[in-house]
């Protein structure tokens, strides 16, 4: 029993040893953590001076690009991976750019309504003519009537102008023909230019002009009373500039315009609407008509036979008064 007793010991020993040196092991790979760590996080690593520099570089940019947007972290030694392009309203501010309508009522008192003018074609083209076309001789008759204070069909207004003739039926085309200028020559070479402010109805033929007793007689004798004639469309030198008037009756809620004065016989009148402009139709008594009252009061857009433009803002919604613009179209 008694040489039995030493052998435990032994083994307490040897256990001993077994746990010294796995404390040992331990501590030493604990040692090569804590360098590796120092190496790593050391600031000075010249590999990471560059990588470093980026990064806070591209922090700083994308925050401000992205208005206050923020950049995640990149891995260590890992440049920022490129970020997609931003939209150019996004990285600039930009907006959509939008159309400004000017406000019917913006201008002062004293001032005069205000246009501008698209380019017009070439000189000849007339895209938007309806039966009468410059550049096409018509061969008709001529007669005479009272022409009275000056007014007609077409609704300008008494004028002081008495050379003036009313357009037969056809030709006058439910008021296309209003304001136009022609050019009236006799079988004897005399001729003379008139302005159609009225309709001559029908039996009225085609071609057939109805003067005023004064023109008539500056082309034939009156006792005449009925001669032949040739005329064609002009677009005469003048003066005048065109003026816009509203019907008497019309409101934000209904309202007819009319142009008056133009140079070249008008095809369109044109409203600001919702969506953009609105083309009005024309009555045959000369007046384009917004029955919804869309554009009444705003700005408005007239467009003679030879495509020219102009559009007008600042005209009132001053009903049966005729306001004067600045402008004319492009004689032809």
């Amino acid at each position: 029993m008694a040489s039995s007793s030493p052998r435990p010991s032994r083994r307490k020993r040897r256990g001993k040893r077994r746990t010294g040196l796995v404390s040992a092991a331990v501590l030493a790979t604990v040692g090569l953590v804590a360098v590796s760590l120092i190496m790593v996080l050391r600031p000075d690593r010249p590999d990471r001076g560059a990588d470093t520099g980026s990064a806070g570089a591209t922090s700083v940019v994308g925050a401000d690009d992205s208005h206050g947007a923020t950049v995640p972290p990149t891995a260590p030694g890992r440049k920022p991976s490129p970020s997609p392009p931003s939209s150019p309203s996004a990285a600039t501010g930009a907006t959509t750019p939008s159309a400004s309508t000017t406000p019917a009522d913006a201008t002062t008192a004293a001032a005069r309504p205000s246009a501008t003018s698209a380019p017009r074609p070439a000189s000849g083209a007339a895209p938007l003519a309806g039966r009468i076309r410059p550049d096409v001789t018509y061969r008709g008759v001529a007669t005479a009537y009272d022409a009275g204070s000056g007014d007609g069909a077409c609704l300008f207004g008494p004028s002081d102008d008495v050379m003036t003739a009313a357009m037969n039926h056809t030709d006058y085309e439910s008021a296309k023909a209003c304001g136009a200028y022609v050019r009236v020559h006799a079988a004897d070479g005399a001729s003379i230019t008139v302005r159609i402010t009225n309709e001559c109805p029908l039996p009225c033929a085609p071609g057939q002009l109805d003067l005023s007793q004064q023109a008539f007689a500056a082309l034939a004798e009156p006792s005449l009373g009925r001669i032949p004639i040739t005329w064609s469309l002009l677009s005469p030198s003048t003066s005048d500039t065109v003026s816009v008037r509203y019907k008497t009756g019309s409101s934000r809620y209904w309202c007819a315009i009319q142009a008056i004065g133009h140079r070249n016989p008008l095809a369109r009148i044109e409203v600001r609407g919702g969506d953009g402009w609105l083309r009005l139709p024309r009555a045959d008594y000369n007046y384009f008509l917004s029955d919804t009252g869309t554009g009444c009061g705003g700005a408005i857009r007239i467009t003679d036979i030879y495509g020219e433009r102009l559009t007008l803002s600042g005209i009132a919604l001053r009903p049966d008064v005729a306001q004067p613009t600045r402008v004319q179209f492009a004689a032809h």
